[in-house]
């Protein structure tokens, strides 16, 4: 487990911007993860009217890096206008990784190694690729260096059927390969454990949509979201295609469980989107943002990730609060809003339950009493990832802009954010307004 706290207002977050998030197969599905994450980070920079020749580094969260773009931190920053001589790196956590770009912004303001950084996620889940079986590559090799047509035809008749095979790379990814289970599985088991029906499971996804859209009805997400022009029409996508604003119980009664078809719970509608999309902040050292007039949204206060069961995952946040609250000397009930990452509507609620569980946290996290009780009017008061859908790589960076933008709304002192991460991990990051 690390944790680490910065100093009083030292790490700001001035401002930031997502593309609108959209389903898989669906508007952006031909857009490059480099192009989306350039896009938030052009419009980040000319909302913040902060030049990008100022910016010391540039950092990305991706999950699945292209083949094309193995370091699409620095591919997106120069499609982006950031000058060449500004380095960029790509960090992976899984589903943390946005937040853990953050969280590495923040540790190189707090050690005075930068003080300007863009900092985000970016995922195309749309475009990741199907993945032939290792034994087709020697006959396609041999296919490819056969010189006459005799040859090209002995090679071909090497081929057989199973050859032709792909599996989804997605599939594959969300595998987790220690333990042998799809995520889908790992919800299946909490739900188990923690006893969570079907009903509260579907009953939490309608709350997610009814919630995302009513935000976007009000316009809460507006200042957050920035058009984005899909070549080669350049047809304007300007708001979230995921949520369902005549989302029922009748229609989320009607799917059938996916991950275990006999006895199971979880099923499309009270899971995660597949998702396109990317999200960026401006983060600088709070004192160059002041003598730069910068409006500041926040401050980084802490960050934790900590490591669990792959088979349990989704506790993941669990553990990361627990040892961002020790860290910081918070409790929970000095916490105004959080954003849990809502990966399986299982998963956030058997969360609720295990952070106010003696059992679970003399027997767990080694403490003496339960974490605490949160209320769940302060979480995810916009809707979570069932409704928004989770790029992977851009949802740690989504979360800690929305909870910024909404603290400042309610007039809320702090703000946790966390995430559940396959292969049994949990990051939380504390946040405080100005």
């Amino acid at each position: 487990m690390v944790a680490w706290a910065t100093k009083n207002g030292k790490v700001a977050i001035t401002g930031g911007l997502r593309t609108p998030f959209v389903k898989a197969g669906d508007a952006l599905k031909d857009v490059h993860v480099c192009d989306l994450a350039a896009l938030a980070m052009r419009e980040t920079l000319y909302q913040q009217s902060w030049p990008a020749s100022r910016l010391d580094e540039v950092v990305l969260g991706n999950v699945v890096m292209p083949a094309d773009a193995t370091n699409p931190a620095r591919v997106a920053a120069l499609y982006a206008g950031v000058p060449k001589q500004v380095p960029a790196i790509t960090v992976q956590r899984n589903c943390a990784s946005g937040m853990e770009a953050v969280a590495y912004a923040a540790s190189r303001i707090e050690s005075a190694q930068a003080r300007a950084l863009l900092a985000g996620g970016a995922e195309s889940m749309s475009t990741i690729p199907l993945l032939f079986p290792q034994e087709a590559l020697g006959a396609m090799g041999r296919l490819a260096r056969a010189k006459s047509l005799m040859r090209k035809v002995l090679a071909a008749a090497k081929l057989r059927p199973r050859h032709f095979r792909p599996m989804p790379a997605l599939q594959m990814g969300l595998t987790d390969p220690t333990c042998g289970l799809i995520m889908g599985k790992t919800a299946e088991i909490l739900a188990s454990e923690f006893d969570i029906s079907r009903r509260q499971q579907d009953d939490y996804a309608l709350h997610s949509h009814r919630k995302a859209s009513n935000a976007m009805e009000e316009g809460r997400l507006d200042t957050q979201v920035t058009t984005a022009f899909v070549p080669p029409k350049y047809v304007p996508v300007p708001r979230d295609i995921g949520p369902r604003p005549d989302q029922s119980h009748e229609a989320l009664a009607k799917l059938k469980p996916y991950f275990d078809r006999r006895d199971g719970t979880v099923t499309v509608g009270n899971a995660c989107q597949v998702t396109d999309g990317a999200a960026v902040l401006l983060v600088m050292e709070s004192q160059l943002a002041r003598a730069e007039g910068m409006n500041v949204l926040g401050y980084v206060r802490g960050y934790a990730t900590a490591a669990l069961d792959p088979a349990r995952m989704g506790l993941g946040p669990v553990y990361a609060i627990d040892q961002l609250l020790q860290k910081t000397g918070m409790r929970l009930d000095q916490i105004g809003l959080f954003e849990i990452n809502e990966a399986f509507a299982a998963q956030v609620l058997a969360c609720l339950k295990a952070l106010a569980s003696d059992d679970f946290a003399r027997s767990r996290l080694g403490r003496g009493s339960a974490v605490g009780e949160l209320d769940p009017a302060k979480l995810n008061v916009n809707g979570g990832a069932i409704a928004l859908g989770h790029p992977v790589g851009a949802s740690g960076a989504r979360l800690v802009l929305n909870l910024l933008h909404e603290m400042a709304r309610r007039d809320v002192e702090y703000g946790i954010a966390a995430l559940c991460v396959g292969g049994g991990q949990g990051a939380a990051m504390l946040l405080q307004r100005p």
